[in-house]
């Protein structure tokens, strides 16, 4: 019979999050990982099987954690559709005050380190920009129906401007530019709403 596991499975895979976030995947080896989660190469093996399965538990537990909160943020309430967005684009943006600046988005990250060459991992990133995309899509239909938007807004494609800017947004956080200069594009592309 096998020793019992002498650590906690969901704090270890908290853990990889936030070094795969920092470094990436191809930076990230396994001893790297073995010394952040404090495994031996044969524990994270037996526990994870491979680097890779632990990396799409890490990007799955992202997409449950951090895109759950961001969709949240957009979710509608009683404040104007437009404030509602430039506020949550903001927020992308902004590190928290005991997080690390210029870490990003770890799905975008991963989608542009990874691409498409991996179809699992891409299935996971589709998933969770589709997700940013619909909560787009409802928040504006909210702000046309309420006529705070224009009642002709085509809808399908600010959600494509709104997603991009989203993208390009993260990426300039990544690379370390000021927030200055994204408030900037942030209040351009809301007031492209019209």
């Amino acid at each position: 019979m096998g020793r019992p596991r002498q650590f906690d499975e969901q704090d270890a895979v908290v853990r990889a999050t936030e070094l795969f976030w920092r470094r990436g995947y191809h930076a990230t080896s396994v001893r790297d990982l073995g010394d952040e989660l404090k495994l031996t190469p044969s524990s994270l093996y037996r526990t994870f099987t491979d680097k890779h399965t632990l990396f799409l538990r890490a990007l799955d537990h992202y997409r449950a954690t951090e895109s759950a909160q961001a969709e949240r943020l957009l979710a509608v309430d009683d404040r104007p559709v437009r404030d509602v967005l430039r506020d949550w684009m903001l927020w992308l943006v902004t590190c928290p005050p005991d997080g690390e600046p210029g870490r990003g988005c770890f799905v975008v990250n991963t989608a542009t380190e990874l691409g498409t060459a991996d179809a699992r991992i891409s299935e996971r990133t589709e998933a969770a920009f589709e997700v940013t995309r619909q909560a787009l899509r409802s928040l504006l239909l909210k702000g046309r129906g309420q006529g705070e938007l224009a009642a002709d807004l085509d809808i399908d494609g600010a959600v494509e401007l709104l997603f991009t800017t989203v993208l390009g947004l993260r990426v300039r956080e990544r690379a370390g530019h000021g927030r200055a200069a994204m408030a900037t594009a942030i209040d351009v592309a809301v007031r492209a709403l019209g």
